[in-house]
């Protein structure tokens, strides 16, 4: 089987993988009212504005309820509310995955639009930008750090790094982002408090630009204090397992110098274990920033996820689960494209 011919293969079960998540949680809904709930509220937004529409046009009051009575039917038939939910599960997923549930109940875009892909298409990116950061410094510390200590094992660096680590990955996400506000935002006022931008925002692309660095920074950090112990253990372990196998003794062996020894023995064997953990890392943080985002009233997809809940927003929390479990898919298949660039057993 070719390269092109496995990755096809790759996508197809991912799809299926993504459609059957995504039926499973439309069952749910279905079986327990939910998306009848989130179809009427979708009906019921769309005969408000059909109502605000031809107000001006119909001037008779009996007139005017029946218009929107016999248009409100027509809606009720069109989206399958006349029909058991089951019935419905096709085009409930195509909704689903075209986002098209219609408003969100208080949740709206900076613009003032509540649409629901317009909410989610605008908080994407936010996640984005705070996750990947801190995810690209939490990787490079991890990798660094964890080879560096891989290859000096019960050193004093080793112990250290090993105690600070286990301390790092017990520090709770929430204590530690209040504690940063309390202390770096209420007493020092080096940063603000949260939010994306300052209030007016600053006007020029460059200011505002370094306005969004200064709001992430605290939010960053706590990312980055409480996920890179876990990323210096693991890499620490991988490096360690593959450093005392046969064939890297072999290269020593043979006189071979230590950094090619690392680079071409060691390395390249840990790169794809290691590659693992930094995208579905990336992936399952874009959900995972609920706390941080918060705490710190970070306009991402972590605050909306939690908005929603709070709001019972049955829709907004459907669109949400399959925005999450869409990244996850997607981070999957870049997975597989580096498993064939990095590892040639994978090649054949």
């Amino acid at each position: 089987m070719g390269i092109y011919a496995k990755l096809a293969f790759k996508a197809l079960s991912l799809a299926v993988v993504l459609v059957s998540v995504l039926l499973f949680v439309v069952v749910i809904f279905g079986a327990t009212g939910l998306s009848d709930r989130v179809l009427s509220s979708i009906i019921n937004e769309e005969v408000r504005l059909y109502r605000q529409a031809v107000a001006g046009q119909i001037r008779d009051p009996q007139a005017l309820e029946e218009a929107v009575t016999k248009y409100r039917i027509e809606l009720t038939r069109s989206y399958g509310l006349d029909r058991p939910w089951y019935e419905r599960l096709p085009s409930m997923l195509l909704r689903v995955i075209t986002l098209d549930l219609g408003r969100a109940r208080l949740a709206q875009t900076f613009a003032g639009s509540n649409l629901i892909s317009d909410i989610i298409m605008e908080r994407l990116p936010n996640t984005v930008i705070l996750v990947s950061t801190a995810i690209a410094i939490n990787f490079l510390i991890g990798i660094l750090l964890g080879v560096r200590i891989a290859t000096r094992p019960g050193s004093r660096l080793d112990k250290a790094t090993s105690f600070l680590s286990a301390i790092s990955y017990a520090v709770p996400t929430w204590w530690l982002g209040i504690l940063f506000i309390l202390i770096f935002a209420f007493y020092l006022k080096f940063f603000p408090y949260g939010g994306l931008y300052s209030s007016p925002p600053p006007s020029e692309p460059f200011m505002r630009a370094l306005d969004v660095v200064w709001h992430a920074t605290l939010p960053i950090s706590v990312l980055v204090i409480v996920n890179v112990g876990l990323t210096i253990y693991v890499t620490r372990t991988i490096v360690l397992n593959i450093a005392q196998e046969d064939f890297v003794q072999v290269a020593r062996v043979k006189g071979l110098p230590e950094n090619l020894v690392n680079r071409r023995y060691i390395m390249r064997v840990a790169a794809p274990p290691i590659l693992t953990n930094i995208i579905l890392g990336l992936a399952g943080s874009i959900g995972g920033a609920i706390l941080t985002e918060t705490v710190f009233t970070w306009p991402g997809m972590g605050t909306l996820f939690f908005e929603a809940i709070v709001q019972s927003d049955e829709a907004l929390i459907l669109s949400l689960v399959y925005m999450f479990t869409l990244v996850y898919v997607v981070a999957r298949f870049i997975l597989e494209i580096l498993y064939m660039i990095v590892d040639p057993r994978v090649r054949v």
